[in-house]
């Protein structure tokens, strides 16, 4: 076991280890619950107490500098592990969700028609370029191209490299994404002619094109990438 894990002190020390080993072994990071679990380990052990009704809501009264939406994420994570510990103790404390607080409204994903995609690109065509980004206009312009037609999310856009182009298949590999999966993608042709041209224009300005160079790249980013901030203050213009 990972030695951080034997730092649990409560009484739910030894399950807690268990349900995040099994956790872990399901090829999960699970950094956030155990930062949770950390901090529920210290109160309950300062309290001298199990986990119950009383000693839970008095907890989730120590984390009210959260936000409503982390404070949720934090109950909803605690009530997670109670599931798993009643399968052996029946009779254990399990959160009442509805007393969490509420959820906040999801946001609407945005469906481009073909029309609008099209005018988008026209939009995008007309960005000027900076010292950080002189490529900015068809940088930005292969961006949208992969997110239409491939369904990227932007940290995984990001985090893409020239290397993870396959110029014979037309394919993108997606390293470790959600879930901690590698997974491949093939492209459309206006996916991979667009990075084509996009990194025919980058090797004609001498920009760098190695395969460890990412395929959405910066002048000033760290190692070339964008930064998720970066990518979304663009498009939140262009929109």
């Amino acid at each position: 076991m990972n030695n951080e894990l034997q730092l649990f002190k409560s009484c739910l020390g030894p399950t807690l280890e268990r349900y995040l080993e099994l956790k872990q072994s399901l090829g999960r990071g699970y950094a956030v619950e155990f930062k949770v679990f950390k901090h529920l380990d210290s109160f309950l052990l300062r309290e001298h107490t199990d986990l119950n009704a009383g000693t839970f809501s008095k907890w989730c009264g120590t984390r009210e500098n959260l936000s409503p939406t982390v404070r949720r994420s934090w109950m909803r994570i605690v009530r997670n592990f109670c599931i798993y510990r009643r399968r052996t103790q029946p009779n254990c404390y399990v959160p009442d969700p509805s007393l969490f607080p509420a959820k906040h409204q999801s946001v609407r994903p945005h469906i481009f028609s073909d029309p609008q995609a099209s005018q988008l690109l026209v939009e995008i065509d007309r960005l000027r370029p900076s010292n950080n980004s002189p490529l900015r206009a068809i940088g930005f312009r292969t961006a949208f191209i992969l997110f239409y037609t491939s369904g990227l999310r932007s940290g995984e856009l990001i985090r893409l490299r020239i290397g993870d182009y396959n110029s014979k298949e037309h394919t993108l590999l997606i390293r470790e994404s959600k879930f901690h999966k590698s997974r491949l993608i093939p492209l459309s042709q206006d996916g991979w002619t667009a990075i084509e041209r996009y990194l025919e224009v980058r090797r004609s300005r001498g920009f760098p094109s190695g395969v460890n160079s990412p395929i959405i790249w910066s002048k000033n980013g760290v190692g070339g990438q964008y930064t998720g901030t970066g990518l979304r203050t663009t498009f939140q213009f262009l929109f």
